[in-house]
């Protein structure tokens, strides 16, 4: 056999092999294909959710409202959902926020009111006051205590002495996790926003019976708000039974006047 028809040869063979490995290799991912798994639609709904946060007394406009996709597995109880409520963006703009809303999360009608009156009326739960208390930087955890937090209410006053004996300060604790819905005029403190600044009136929202007593307390002494740790702001059952109050001396009968968590 001559040399050229080797060369020949040998070209054809080469070709050969080549066709049926690049032939192997569409077969093989042909099949790789027609075996990849075909992924799954998870069921939706359009749900309104808040676009951009809101604080505490924040007016909800339409530009803080979208309609975003949510599984219909995870829509809670409250949730505004587009097929029963095709209106609901609009229905919902204008009302106000009685808690801080943070952007992602959806709309829930309970934690919003529609009011036309002052902030404060709107956002006080049912049956509950809200009464202003004199205080300063050094009765309020050194000005710490900001909106929303939980506080024990302690009245001091003076003992009178006798002759001789000088009068003596007492403290007592009259009302018990209460929540401050203010701390001068401002009804919110946003995270990057925190400051320490000398007080002059807390806001706390209170009972009618818990109102009276603060009244009164505040013709006896002085009031100092003791800061509870956020662990501590949950009230129990038990909580529900303490009975807080103040005793009172007039006439030279004492009595104790009590107002029920």
């Amino acid at each position: 056999m001559r040399p050229i028809q080797v060369v020949i040869l040998v070209v054809a063979l080469g070709a050969a092999v080549a066709a049926a490995m690049l032939a192997m290799n569409m077969t093989g991912r042909g099949d790789a294909d027609s075996a990849a798994p075909v992924q799954a639609v998870i069921p939706s709904e359009e749900v309104l959710v808040v676009s951009s946060d809101i604080p505490m007394g924040g007016t909800v406009g339409a530009g803080n409202l979208q309609w975003r996709n949510w599984p219909k597995d995870g829509l809670g109880e409250g949730y505004v959902v587009r097929a029963q409520r095709p209106e609901g963006l609009t229905e919902i703009s204008g009302m106000i926020a009685r808690s801080q809303l943070l952007a992602g999360e959806p709309v829930r009608e309970a934690r919003l009111v529609r009011s036309d009156r002052g902030f404060l009326s709107a956002v006080l739960p049912k049956g509950m006051r809200a009464v202003a208390v004199k205080v300063n930087a050094a009765s309020t955890a050194g000005g710490f205590i900001l909106p929303n937090d939980h506080v024990d209410v302690v009245l001091t006053m003076q003992n009178g002495g006798s002759e001789g004996a000088p009068a003596t300060a007492v403290s007592e604790t009259i009302l018990s996790n209460v929540r401050v819905l203010a701390i001068d005029q401002k009804v919110d403190d946003p995270e990057d926003k925190k400051s320490v600044v000398a007080q002059d009136t807390a806001t706390l929202e209170l009972s009618p019976e818990q109102s009276q007593l603060m009244i009164q307390a505040q013709q006896m002494g002085s009031i100092s708000l003791v800061l509870r740790s956020i662990v501590d702001s949950v009230k129990s059952a038990e909580d529900e039974k303490i009975q807080t109050g103040v005793n009172v001396v007039k006439f030279g009968i004492q009595s104790r006047v009590t107002a029920a968590q």
